[in-house]
């Protein structure tokens, strides 16, 4: 009579057990099948070829970020980000740091845009100078005039040793650096970039820019491919 009544109970008991088991695995391979499409990999990684390039030329692992000096998100990526991925990895060696522009935002952008690869044309000891400068102009997200302009471009490159503001100014009235900036524009649209910063390592895209870990642990996987 005991062993009756117990059959239902403990049938009731593994139905329950099998259940919660089936419920655990589908969480568990969920959560793998994120973890493997959490970044976005390319066949290829962008020729970074004419582009502002820091480091070693010949580091094995290359870090582009797909940026915008109207960003603010750009804007604190490179005051948070950018330096430890420079004092980590590319003042060491391991890594090669290239830069893409990005026109988002407009007339603002390219405006930007071209007087970047116009500073790098004629002065590219001067370029990251210049390209930290611009984004330390920008000012709060709260912000809604015009800011990149001409004057602020020029006001600028004034401070900055090596840089002829002269011809910057006969350059950005010629739009001299039009071909590299639509050379950029391709790129974008070649790799799908839908947000700034979009950060590329060796060909895979992070899901979050801000994610220094993982793009710790990417660049950590190609070296030891390397």
């Amino acid at each position: 009579m005991s062993k009756s009544n117990n059959s239902p109970f403990k049938m009731v008991v593994m139905i329950t057990l099998i259940v919660v088991a089936l419920f655990v695995a589908l969480v568990i391979l969920n959560n793998r099948n994120s973890d493997s499409n959490h970044d976005t990999t390319f066949d290829q990684q962008p020729p970074i070829e004419g582009q502002p390039m820091q480091g070693n030329s010949d580091a094995p692992v290359t870090v582009v970020e797909f940026g915008d000096f109207k960003c603010p998100s750009c804007k604190i990526w490179g005051e948070t980000i950018y330096p430890k991925l420079i004092s980590d990895y590319v003042d060491t060696g391991k890594v090669k740091f290239s830069y893409i522009n990005v026109l988002f935002h407009g007339e603002e952008s390219k405006l930007g845009s071209l007087a970047a690869e116009s500073v790098y044309k004629e002065s590219p000891n001067s370029y990251w100078k210049f390209h930290k400068e611009l984004f330390n102009a920008q000012p709060n997200e709260n912000h809604d005039g015009l800011w990149i302009t001409n004057e602020k471009i020029l006001e600028i490159a004034k401070t900055i040793p090596g840089i002829d503001t002269q011809q910057l100014q006969k350059d950005l009235e010629n739009e001299s650096g039009l071909a590299e900036v639509n050379k950029d524009a391709k790129l974008v649209e070649e790799f799908k970039i839908q947000f700034t910063p979009s950060i590329m390592v060796n060909g895979t895209m992070l899901e979050d820019p801000f994610d220094y870990d993982q793009m710790k642990s990417l660049i950590e996987k190609e070296l030891e491919g390397n």
